[in-house]
């Protein structure tokens, strides 16, 4: 089955030009959307771990700390591991690097945290090149195209078949934006397509798109369905699922309008599963929102929330469940740096800060 494929006549994906916001067409299915993206590799020689292997998935944001303070830590994103090499001293370390990577050249000492504790650290490292992978083509099936597309088409040239910046845009079946992903693209080819007459088959140049992860397609393919209808259902879900499970909830409420309740509202927060950061903004948003709702992924983005048009009006109060929860997992977090901070009492001040009376039991 084609990713993303619902009953015939229905369109999931709308490809949309960004610039105006005009749509080129509207398709049920679409290959490609899922894969691995680009991963910078590195290799970490001298590699002494601190508490446990470093093995699979080591964390969402992984940082490198260099000995020299007068350099910043370097992020790797969504990093993973093999272990360490059989019969030498090295880890190899890959994520998505295009964030924060290392300055060319740097070959001292760093330390390595995943943001909760220290990992290891090494003598040295460098960024190994991957070997060349040749994207996968990004393909709308079954594309209902608008008179604009038609008329590129046929046009043909290279020239009117750059489509330049443009958004597959997702419904989930309630008819509902559920998120977009960007992408600078142009036409490739274009065939009739198997699944109806007037319908084509668009390959899009994806060689500027990142797929969403492979470990992210069971989220969305649960929110395909539309939203959760009861609280807590990422509640099982380990971090690396519950960030997927985050970065949807916080995409499709950048598309909706939330109406505030009245001040003097309680709200109750279960904080039975409050065991890292993205369950904590998870919580937060159910409390305020209901089932798949948001209220805020970070310190900053909560205190926006506490302003208005964000389903919550305040001076309002929060009746914090299970928060000794809350307080044993995130309360000796690590900044980029390495330094340690307290995220439970943080929370706690910015929603004070914001006029929100918390009491935890």
């Amino acid at each position: 089955m084609h990713e993303g494929q619902r009953r015939r006549g229905q369109s999931r994906y709308a490809l949309t030009e960004t610039e105006h916001g005009r749509p080129w067409g509207a398709c049920a299915a679409v290959d490609g959307l899922f894969g691995e993206p680009q991963r910078g590799i590195y290799e970490l020689f001298g590699w002494v771990p601190e508490k446990r292997e470093v093995r699979g998935w080591v964390g969402n944001r992984v940082w490198l700390v260099p000995a020299d303070k007068a350099l910043g830590p370097w992020l790797l994103a969504d990093a993973e591991s093999q272990g360490q090499h059989a019969g030498t001293d090295s880890l190899v370390l890959t994520g998505l690097d295009d964030y924060e990577g290392p300055p060319e050249g740097y070959r001292g000492v760093a330390r390595v945290h995943d943001g909760y504790q220290w990992l290891g650290s090494c003598r040295e490292f460098t960024r190994v090149m991957p070997p060349e992978q040749v994207p996968p083509a990004l393909v709308l099936r079954g594309l209902a195209t608008t008179d604009r597309l038609r008329a590129v088409l046929a046009q043909g040239t290279r020239r009117a078949l750059d489509l330049e910046e443009a958004a597959p845009e997702i419904q989930d079946e309630q008819g509902e934006h559920l998120t977009d992903r960007l992408l600078w693209t142009k036409v490739n080819a274009w065939s009739p397509s198997s699944h109806g007459t007037d319908l084509i088959d668009v390959e899009l140049d994806a060689s500027r798109f990142t797929p969403v992860p492979e470990h992210a397609r069971p989220i969305w393919e649960r929110w395909f369905t539309g939203p959760p209808r009861t609280p807590g259902a990422w509640a099982g879900l380990g971090t690396r699922q519950r960030e997927a499970w985050l970065e949807l909830v916080r995409e499709r409420a950048c598309r909706r309008t939330h109406r505030d309740r009245l001040t003097g509202h309680v709200y109750e927060l279960d904080g039975r599963h409050v065991t890292d950061e993205p369950s904590l903004y998870l919580a937060l948003g159910e409390a305020v929102n209901g089932p798949g709702g948001y209220f805020g992924g970070c310190p900053a983005a909560l205190d926006d929330c506490l302003g208005g048009t964000f389903g919550c009006t305040t001076p309002a109060a929060l009746l914090w469940h299970s928060s000794s929860t809350a307080r044993a997992h995130l309360s000796q977090l690590l900044t980029a740096d390495g330094q340690r901070y307290d995220l439970f009492a943080e929370v706690l001040e910015v929603l004070a800060g914001g006029g929100m009376h918390v009491t935890l039991t």
